[in-house]
């Protein structure tokens, strides 16, 4: 019982002894017992007065005018004409409108919802050689952690034992199943549907990816569209214009019940909820394609994009560098210079480390290090198989470590990089042995995303990036990108936001996934943050993540938004315009009191309905 309360909410319960109340009014006026039948539609009618009135004052207090204003003069005019079968009607309306309101949010949520409802409790990690049940936030980097089959992995980690398959729809709205062994890399969130594994944890809970998803939902379910309050402020004219149009009715007419037909065919309150229900339900469907929005605000920004700005490394690129070439200069082979390479890589933290180390391990079977020094930014040396092993910077390893540069090598340095390129010079026992090429491609759905924002009606995108202006100009060729900006600090994001937002029309989207990405996430008018590795400040400051690793859902966020906002502007003006319509024949005697409540009724629900379409897919999504 509590779970059905919960479900209809306080706006069912009324709508319900509402209708109860019209149907026992109606049959007590067949039984010849009219004072009766009146008094039920009379308490029906106060009872949605007392909270409407309450709503009304406290949005009068705020300095505020809502349009719930026309419902509650339409009600109180009709308690004292004596009108209480109209009085009941309009306040069925109102309250079965916000019962239906209700109820889209609850569907349009419901992906929102899952997210929440998965969200893992407890773990069972390893201590002393026991298992524990404890609870997720106590989980540490370093703990050991067991996942059962059917179980929903509680931290980010790394597989430490086993091998089975996750589907990760939940995370990443990937479908298919995906393999993982010992060493790959698993986020929190994602369900075991294989063996049991083990899983050693490299962030605490509320640092993983789950965490920072789930932090998100919460952000979305509480935020409210500023569509809404410019719905409200259509109170500024609709109101006005209500009461000149039933007060010249009665003027002309001496007729005071037409200005009460004139006050309930004008009350559109569950007609104004019509736009929140289109862009909620736009938060539905963003949800569905992977795209975490925090509230319907966003969703209508989305709506009025005219510029993106992107980031290129991990945005526009994969942030992944991959191995690409390797170039040998003496007798050691390509396949060991790798593992030379990556055996020593294994030490250091640097990201062209880490990604040289995860694809050898592929590979090759790496070993542990000896006698490691690591310099910032130059590179790192140490023994490795009895070899003396160093790698980083040409410039490095002549002038600091004497490496010997061969003859055959020298005419082959000076080769120009590719896309993204980064070269890392390995010497092996004081002489030059190789270079390994490692690249950060270009996403490969990049170019659809570009084609879709053109196709949405973005005038302009621009490349924004902190490498050098060669490599900016590459990549933007590459891409198809004819605006770019090189060299850009943070500080220079900014400015770059600040310059877009005073000089364009439209809403700014800025589009990135590094900490030196967020405050202008935070500054654009929709950040989108590429969340789909964990959380970050990016995520943490923008108002959408995309928790699957694709950039087109960039061009899928902003076509949901114009469908959303679209449908929500289309709702709106033709409920309205239909009301007007009303009025008049109200103001000229031809639609009385109970009719014109009836009529506005289903002009009512037939707009929410209408918003109701931004859940389904539409042709441009």
């Amino acid at each position: 019982m509590r779970r059905i309360l919960t479900a209809i909410g306080r706006d069912g319960l009324i709508a319900i002894f509402v209708l109860a109340a019209l149907a026992a009014g109606g049959l007590l006026h067949l039984l010849d017992t009219p004072r009766a039948g009146d008094a039920l539609w009379a308490a029906a009618t106060v009872l949605v007065l007392v909270p409407l009135t309450i709503g009304v004052a406290r949005t009068l207090l705020r300095g505020g005018v809502g349009v719930d204003a026309i419902a509650l003069l339409a009600m109180a005019t009709a308690v004292a004409l004596g009108e209480y079968l109209a009085g009941a009607v309009v306040g069925l309306m109102l309250s079965g409108g916000n019962t239906l309101e209700h109820y889209a949010q609850g569907r349009a949520q419901r992906e929102l919802r899952s997210l929440l409802e998965r969200a893992p409790r407890s773990a069972r990690r390893y201590r002393d050689g026991e298992i524990e049940e404890v609870d997720v936030s106590a989980l540490a980097p370093g703990d050991r952690v067991l996942v059962r089959s059917g179980e929903v992995l509680p931290v980010d980690g790394v597989v430490a034992s086993g091998a089975t398959s996750l589907d990760e729809s939940t995370v990443t709205g990937e479908s298919l199943p995906v393999a993982a062994s010992s060493g790959t890399t698993v986020r929190s969130g994602t369900l075991n549907v294989g063996t049991p594994i083990d899983v050693e944890a490299t962030r605490s809970a509320e640092e993983s990816t789950y965490a920072g998803i789930v932090r998100l939902v919460r952000a979305a379910q509480e935020a409210r569209a500023p569509f809404v309050r410019l719905a409200d402020r259509y109170s500024a004219f609709f109101l006005p214009f209500t009461l000149l149009v039933a007060g010249g009715a009665w003027a002309l007419s001496g007729d005071e019940v037409r200005a009460l037909a004139v006050l309930v065919v004008a009350t559109p309150c569950p007609l104004i909820l019509a736009a929140p229900v289109a862009l909620i339900s736009g938060v539905s469907r963003a949800a569905g394609r992977g795209i975490v929005v925090k509230g319907g605000g966003t969703i209508e920004a989305l709506g009025d994009v005219r510029t993106v700005l992107l980031d290129k490394t991990g945005t526009l690129t994969t942030g992944r560098p991959e191995v690409t070439e390797v170039t040998t200069f003496g007798d050691l082979r390509e396949e060991g210079l790798v593992r030379l390479a990556a055996s020593l890589d294994q030490a250091s933290a640097h990201v062209l480390a880490e990604a040289l180390v995860d694809g050898a391990r592929r590979e090759h079977h790496l070993v542990l290090p000896e006698g490691v020094r690591e310099t910032a930014g130059q590179g790192i040396l140490g023994r490795v198989e009895g070899h003396d092993v160093a790698l980083g910077r040409l410039d490095w390893l002549v002038d600091e470590l004497r490496v010997e540069v061969p003859a055959s090598a020298k005419t082959r340095l000076e080769d120009g990089h590719g896309v993204g390129e980064a070269r890392i010079f390995v010497a092996v026992d004081g002489r030059l042995a190789g270079v390994v090429l490692m690249e950060d491609k270009l996403r490969p759905d990049s170019a659809a995303m570009l084609r879709a924002l053109k196709d949405a009606g973005v005038g302009r995108v621009r490349l924004v990036t902190g490498d050098d202006p060669e490599v900016a100009a590459r990549v933007a060729g590459v891409a198809g990108i004819t605006d770019y900006v090189a060299e850009c600090t943070p500080e220079g994001k900014l400015t770059l936001v600040r310059e877009e937002q005073a000089g364009r029309d439209g809403a700014v989207v800025m589009v990135g996934d590094g900490v030196n990405d967020a405050p202008a996430l935070a500054l654009a008018d929709v950040g989108i943050a590429m969340g789909a590795r964990g959380a970050t400040a990016a995520s943490e400051s923008a108002d959408a993540v995309l928790t699957v690793d694709r950039v087109d859902r960039v061009a899928d966020a902003v076509r949901i938004g114009r469908r959303s906002l679209r449908i929500a502007r289309q709702s709106v003006l033709a409920g309205m315009g239909l009301s007007m319509v009303a009025m008049g024949f109200a103001a000229l005697g031809h639609i009385p009191p109970v009719a014109g409540a009836l009529l506005q009724e289903g002009i009512d629900l037939g707009v929410i309905l209408n918003a109701l379409r931004a859940l389904l897919p539409g042709r441009d999504t």
